[in-house]
């Protein structure tokens, strides 16, 4: 195994994380995976919000070449192969999008290359490339602060970027559309397949620090033909709903299994029924929490750890009732820190 920087044993980690998770890794997984950038600032550059992803970046443009060069060598070790992929804006333009703010051509082509996994076939790796390719959806927010529309000084309850300023569905000729909510997928689907123009609904969520898909923005007339299609066949799609659920269930319980292995083999001393506790919450799908994360499927030992560190902190420590007697968290933090490191060290067996 070759000798690494301590950046590049960062950055191999990252990818192998994205790698296992996916068959294939990006300069974002990259980026994401070293802490540098968080998922919301990868949305916003997505939606055309800022003009290069470095702006929203914890480095600047030599760092980041940096992570991308160890990539590419970590890469060529594992002989996956590059496939350059093109980064357009969900906005009506669909420009593309820079990584870095002075945008130097063979810079930003390093960043849009993604590394595939050989063992794919052909025919994967062809349809992963159109995938990756196609242009993105239509983004249109849904704002949670005051806004002004830089076309009629208005404002409204969405907005699209369009020139990299925000801009309401009237004067993005928008307004005819109507919002289909989320929880219907086939609805969504194939309205969204007979609708000319739609666009894709988020708002951010300040407590998940994420954007979250509200819905679909369709033409009347697709939703109807949608409507009645999706009721032609209710029947069928139930039963294929009621196996999805089955098969879920099945991987979620085998993975919680193998975390409750994983946490008992990182802490020998922490009781088994303590262990399948903590994986069965750290892992709860649709939570948001440490359990769902890329690195935590892969059972990377950080991922792991803090899932552990999180039930110590809430169960053996008095961290909830400093926060509900008005301790700042970070403050309420540090006070426990020292229990919490006791009782993980009792739980790994060390004095």
């Amino acid at each position: 195994m070759p000798v690494r920087s301590k950046l590049g044993g960062r950055v191999a980690q990252a990818a192998e994380i994205a790698l296992g998770t996916r068959r294939y890794v990006t300069a974002i997984d990259v980026l994401t995976g070293l802490r540098w950038l968080h998922g919301r600032h990868v949305d916003a550059w997505r939606q055309g919000r800022v003009d290069s992803l470095e702006r929203l970046a914890a480095v600047d443009e030599a760092r980041m070449a940096e992570a991308v060069a160890h990539l590419g060598e970590w890469a060529a070790e594992r002989g996956l192969l590059p496939s350059e992929t093109a980064y357009r804006a969900a906005s009506r333009d669909g420009r593309p999008l820079r990584f870095t703010a002075a945008g130097d051509d063979e810079l930003e082509r390093r960043f849009r290359v993604h590394w595939v996994s050989p063992e794919l076939s052909e025919s994967r790796r062809r349809q992963l490339a159109e995938r990756l390719d196609r242009a993105p959806d239509l983004v249109v927010v849904a704002p949670l602060e005051p806004w002004t529309c830089a076309g009629c000084g208005g404002a409204g309850p969405y907005l699209i970027m369009e020139d990299d300023r925000p801009h309401c569905l009237t004067c993005a000729d928008m307004d005819h559309l109507h919002l289909l909510p989320a929880g219907n997928a086939a609805l969504s689907r194939r309205a969204k397949k007979e609708s000319g123009l739609s666009a894709v609904v988020v708002r951010y969520n300040r407590r998940r620090k994420r954007y979250e898909r509200l819905g679909v923005l369709v033409e009347e007339g697709a939703l109807a033909l949608a409507e009645e299609r999706c009721l032609a066949d209710e029947e069928v799609r139930l039963r294929r709903r009621e196996r999805d659920r089955e098969r879920r269930e099945g991987q979620d319980a085998e993975f919680r299994e193998r975390m409750a292995a994983e946490i008992v083999r990182l802490f020998p001393r922490c009781p088994a029924g303590r262990a399948a506790a903590i994986a069965e919450h750290a892992a709860e799908r649709g939570s948001g929490r440490v359990g769902r994360t890329a690195a935590a499927r892969a059972l990377d030992e950080g991922a792991v750890t803090l899932a552990v560190v999180a039930s110590v902190r809430h169960l053996d420590t008095e961290y909830d009732a400093l926060l509900m007697s008005g301790v700042p968290r970070m403050t309420a933090r540090d006070r426990i820190r020292p229990r919490v490191e006791e009782v993980l060290a009792a739980w790994r067996g060390r004095p």
